[in-house]
C-alpha cells in the first residue's frame, strides 16, 4: 500500500463513523426504544403465575344431582284393602262393610239397609213366565237399572248354562217366585214345599219357614223362596246338613230383617252355617240364604260384590 492509499483510508473512516452515528440518531428519534421498568416487570411476573390458565381446573365443576326417577323403594303397588272395623251393630240405612265378632270367629259382612216403610222391595225375573231350558238371564246391574232401583242382590238357586249337569235346563230355576208383574213361577210344584220363603209387602216383610204356609196372594210386591233359613224369630235355624257345598268357605248372599229394616248382603269367607252365626251376632230377627258362588252379586251405586254371572232373578230395592 502506498502513501496515497493510506491517506484515503484515514479520511474515509471518520466519514463512515460520522454517518453511522447520524443514522443511529435518526432511528432513535423516530423509533424510540422503551426501557422496561424493572418494578413493573416484577409485578407482572407473579400476576402471570397466579392467574389461572384457561384449563379444566378453571371450568365450573358440574355437581351431580338426584334425578327424580322411579326407584325400587317407591315401586307402585296396590294399596291393601282396609280391614273393616269390628262392629256388631248393623246400619240403619245405606251400605256398610264391617267385621262381626262371634264365638266362631270374626266375619266380614257387606250389607245394605233400607226402611221397609219407605222402600218397595220387588223380585224381578228375566223371563216373563215359566221356563225349563235355555232361559233368559241378566246381570244384577241390568235388573237394578231397568227398575230404577238403588240396590239389589242375586236371587234363587238356578242351573247355570256353564254347568255340564245343566244341559237341557240352562238358567232354569224350580223355586217359587212371584215377580213384579204378579206372576208366580213354578207354582204347581211348590204347593207342598217345605222350603222357606220371604214375602215383601207394602210396609212389611214376612219370613215363613215353609212356602206351603203361603198361598198365591198377588197383593204383595214380591215373593221369593230359597234355602236354608238361617235365622228365624231371633234364633239360629241352620247349623249344617252335611252338604259339602254348604260346608265350604265362600261368599254367602242373604236377605234379612231387623225390626222395620230390610237387609240384603253377603257374608264373606264363611260356610252357610257360619253365615247364620254371623247374622245372629249382627242382631238379625230373620235371615234366609240366597244363591252364592259364581252368582254372588251385591249392588249399591255400583257393584260392592260381584258382578258374578248372569242370573234369572234378583231382589231389588226401589223407592
Amino acid at each position: 500500500m502506498n502513501k496515497n492509499d493510506k491517506g484515503y483510508i484515514d479520511l474515509i473512516i471518520p466519514i463512515l463513523a460520522s454517518t453511522l452515528f447520524i443514522v443511529i440518531f435518526i432511528v432513535s428519534a423516530f423509533f424510540p426504544i422503551k426501557k422496561i421498568d424493572e418494578n413493573a416487570l416484577v409485578s407482572i411476573i407473579p400476576t402471570l403465575i397466579a392467574t389461572p390458565s384457561p384449563t379444566l381446573s378453571a371450568t365450573p365443576t358440574i355437581i351431580p344431582t338426584t334425578t327424580p326417577t322411579t326407584s325400587a323403594t317407591v315401586k307402585a303397588t296396590r294399596a291393601p284393602t282396609p280391614v273393616p272395623i269390628i262392629n256388631n251393630v248393623p246400619p240403619g240405612a245405606g251400605y256398610s262393610r264391617q267385621s262381626v265378632k262371634t264365638d266362631s270367629g270374626t266375619f266380614t259382612i257387606s250389607l245394605i239397609a233400607a226402611d221397609i216403610g219407605s222402600t218397595r222391595v220387588i223380585v224381578d225375573t228375566a223371563s216373563t213366565s215359566d221356563c225349563s231350558s235355555n232361559c233368559p238371564a241378566l246381570s244384577l246391574s241390568d235388573y237394578v237399572s231397568r227398575n230404577g232401583g238403588f240396590a239389589g242382590v242375586n236371587g234363587t238357586y238356578f242351573c247355570p248354562k256353564d254347568y255340564s249337569t245343566c244341559v237341557g235346563k240352562e238358567n232354569s230355576f224350580d223355586l217359587l217366585v212371584m215377580n213384579k208383574d204378579k206372576y208366580y213361577f213354578n207354582s204347581g210344584n211348590n204347593v207342598y214345599s217345605t222350603n222357606p220363603a220371604v214375602i215383601f209387602g207394602s210396609g212389611y216383610i214376612r219370613f215363613v219357614s215353609a212356602a206351603s204356609q203361603w198361598g198365591r196372594d198377588t197383593g204383595v210386591n214380591g215373593v221369593i223362596m230359597n234355602y236354608p233359613l238361617l235365622v228365624f224369630n231371633g234364633n239360629i235355624s241352620f247349623g249344617g246338613d252335611g252338604d259339602p257345598k254348604k260346608g265350604s268357605k265362600g261368599s254367602r248372599s242373604f236377605v234379612a230383617s231387623r225390626g222395620n229394616t230390610v237387609y240384603i248382603g253377603v257374608v264373606h269367607s264363611a260356610t252357610v252355617a257360619e253365615s247364620a252365626i254371623a247374622l245372629k251376632a249382627l242382631g238379625m230377627d230373620n235371615a234366609m240364604n240366597l244363591d252364592n258362588g259364581g252368582s254372588t252379586a251385591l249392588w249399591y251405586g255400583g257393584y260392592k260384590v260381584g258382578p258374578g254371572r248372569a242370573i234369572p232373578n234378583a231382589i231389588i230395592f226401589t223407592k
